[in-house]
């Protein structure tokens, strides 16, 4: 496979407490909540626990000293290397308590929103040249009519936002996931972010999926830890995919009164990648105010949120949108919508030709011997009954409905008119009335 993937360029780790650009107070609280809430007594474990370089974390240790929040213990811990022990003070406990009752957040300190948004370039989206070859060998298990490649992409590579439409069942959603695995690499997802004293987490595992942690072993004269800055987690680029559940409150961000932190909304976590609206058209909210509420930030590369103040406040928008839909483009959008939507697609299902070729390939997979007549009857007396439309999802459906009849007969697996008749049967609902 012809991969051509460049190297992200990773957030360079804090060198000192000055250059984190947070406020002072914010940290040292992060750092005695989770002294408290994690019972930790050393720096090299702190240093894990808050995401920060060991001399860094030992500068806000130093602090909490000075500032008489928490002690050394005078013990040597044998089991961490003889490093020193700490403890918090009576006061430092206190202190704890008070931060926690104003937000209960602690471990990874966040990283400043205007220092995020400088990662988000180094990561975006639109830097990635993706090539034939890794479309091609992405979307390999589909069968996709050759013109189709020539238009998705330049789409994909533009990073903007594409339109696919065209009747169910013919693969829209796979052809989603094809593009998500053409990417192939890797980028720096950050666990928390922070603007005006608020921490809103971001890392989110069932969005994001590590590729590795990496922590300092205070034992090993190899340190990994100054590689990057480990408040980000390094992760294939994200995929968020939703479908007739999406509301427009789900892009908001979500305050959690509890905790007194944010949690970022769905497309802030889809960052660096991918944002699938799969069955448009299927939510509660009209397809049109859907896409009105991604309008700007698809024109300007950022979205608006606002805190629970009121304050509205900038995050960038560094996603590739790709909207889905078995509705006609025009049935659900006006002209100015569409207009701002840059690619659009039409999926339609295959030809017989192409049928043919997916009903070959699928029955080869499955193990199911072809038969001449049972594909006579399938194409010259059930297609027509359908206006010969043809779609991809029928092969897999017809094909598995024949394995299960065989299976269910107790006879070996095998392909007749008659099975052919008892699948289709379960393919498409009869338009008979029902009593009530």
């Amino acid at each position: 496979m012809n991969m051509q993937v460049t190297s992200v360029i990773a957030p360079p780790a804090p060198k000192s407490l000055d250059a984190m650009k947070l406020p002072i107070v914010m940290m040292r609280d992060i750092l005695l909540k989770t002294m408290f809430r994690k019972n930790i007594d050393t720096v090299s474990e702190l240093s894990r626990a808050i995401c920060l370089p060991i001399p860094v974390t030992q500068e806000l240790v130093d602090m909490a000293r000075a500032q008489k929040l928490c002690q050394a213990t005078g013990t040597l811990n044998a089991n961490n290397g003889n490093e020193m022990g700490y403890e918090l003070t009576d006061t430092g406990k206190a202190r704890a308590l008070d931060a926690l009752a104003q937000s209960e957040y602690y471990g990874a300190m966040p990283v400043p929103l205007e220092v995020y948004a400088e990662q988000v370039k180094r990561q975006s989206i639109r830097n990635i040249a993706i090539t034939r070859d890794q479309l091609t060998s992405a979307m390999g298990h589909l069968i996709l009519p050759d013109n189709l490649l020539d238009q998705l992409g330049p789409a994909v590579g533009a990073g903007r936002s594409i339109l696919m439409y065209g009747p169910p069942g013919n693969g829209k959603s796979s052809i989603s996931n094809g593009i998500r695995d053409a990417m192939g690499d890797k980028i720096y997802i950050p666990r928390a972010i922070e603007y005006a004293g608020q921490v809103i987490t971001v890392y989110d595992p069932i969005v994001h999926s590590a590729a590795e942690e990496d922590f300092d072993d205070p034992q090993s004269l190899r340190r990994t830890s100054g590689r990057f800055d480990t408040r980000y987690v390094r992760c294939e680029r994200p995929t968020v995919i939703t479908g007739g559940e999406l509301s427009l409150s789900m892009l908001d961000l979500v305050y959690n009164p509890t905790a007194r932190t944010y949690q970022a909304p769905l497309q802030l976590k889809s960052t660096g990648g991918i944002f699938i609206v799969d069955d448009l058209g299927r939510q509660e909210e009209p397809p049109q105010k859907l896409v009105n509420r991604w309008i700007v930030p698809l024109e300007e590369s950022k979205d608006i949120l606002a805190l629970q103040s009121g304050e509205k406040f900038e995050v960038p928008f560094d996603t590739l949108v790709i909207f889905s839909t078995n509705f006609h483009p025009n049935e659900i959008f006006d002209k100015a919508a569409l207009r701002r939507i840059f690619y659009k697609i039409k999926i339609d299902g295959p030809g017989q030709e192409d049928f043919l070729k997916i009903f070959a390939l699928v029955a080869r997979k499955k193990k199911m011997p072809l038969s001449e007549d049972a594909l006579i009857h399938l194409l010259k007396v059930k297609y027509p009954t359908i206006d010969n439309i043809y779609a991809n999802y029928q092969p897999v459906f017809l094909i598995d409905q024949m394995i299960s009849i065989c299976d269910f007969e107790g006879i070996p697996y095998q392909m007749t008119p008659d099975l052919i008749d008892r699948a289709w049967e379960n393919m498409f609902v009869s338009e008979a009335h029902i009593e009530h």
